[in-house]
C-alpha cells in the first residue's frame, strides 16, 4: 500500500508517543519517512526550512503534519497559527493528535485552521488503531492537489 513522497511530521515530545505513532504508521506501511521533531520551534524550523533545517529548501512539504499541543518552547496551537497564516502552508493537512481534554483547545484548534482534532486514546491497541486510520485516511483516501508547494518558498 506504500505510495511515494508519502512524508509525515510528527511534532511530538513524548517518547512513547513518538514509538507508538511510528510503530502505527509503518506497521501499515503507509509512509515513506516519518520526520519527527521534537517541540514547537523545531517544527517551525522543519517546514520553513530555517536552522539546521536550511538545507531542505525547495524539498516537498510532509503531506501531513501531526502535532501536539502541549510542546515546549512555542505550543502547537502557535505552531498551528503560523503554518496557517501562511499562503504557502495553508494548504497541509495538520492534524492535532493530542492527551488535552480541554474544550477551548479543541475550539481554538478549529478557530486556527486545524484539519481535525484527535485525542490520543490511552491504551495501546486504541492507540494504534486510531494513528493507522488517520494515516490511511490522510495519506491514501484524502484527495490533495497534485501541484505541491514545496518547502522554503515563502
Amino acid at each position: 500500500m506504500l505510495l511515494k513522497e508519502n512524508e509525515i511530521l510528527l511534532v511530538e515530545d513524548n517518547d512513547a508517543d513518538v514509538e507508538l505513532t511510528m510503530l502505527a504508521l509503518r506497521s501499515e506501511n503507509i509512509c515513506n519517512q516519518i520526520h519527527v521533531v521534537r517541540d514547537g520551534a523545531e517544527a517551525l524550523d522543519f517546514l520553513f526550512c530555517k536552522g539546521k533545517y536550511g538545507s531542505r529548501a525547495g524539498l516537498p512539504l510532509p503531506k501531513l503534519v501531526l502535532l501536539d499541543l502541549k510542546l515546549p518552547k512555542i505550543d502547537g496551537l502557535e505552531v498551528l497559527h503560523r503554518l496557517k497564516a501562511d499562503p504557502e502552508m495553508r494548504g497541509m493537512p495538520v492534524v492535532i493528535l493530542t492527551s488535552s481534554r480541554e474544550e477551548g483547545d479543541l475550539v481554538k484548534s478549529y478557530q486556527l485552521g486545524s484539519n481535525s482534532y484527535i485525542q490520543k486514546p490511552v491504551d495501546f491497541s486504541s492507540f494504534r488503531e486510531t494513528v493507522k486510520q488517520l494515516g490511511l485516511y490522510w495519506l491514501v483516501v484524502n484527495q490533495v492537489p497534485e501541484q505541491r508547494v514545496t518547502a522554503g518558498t515563502t
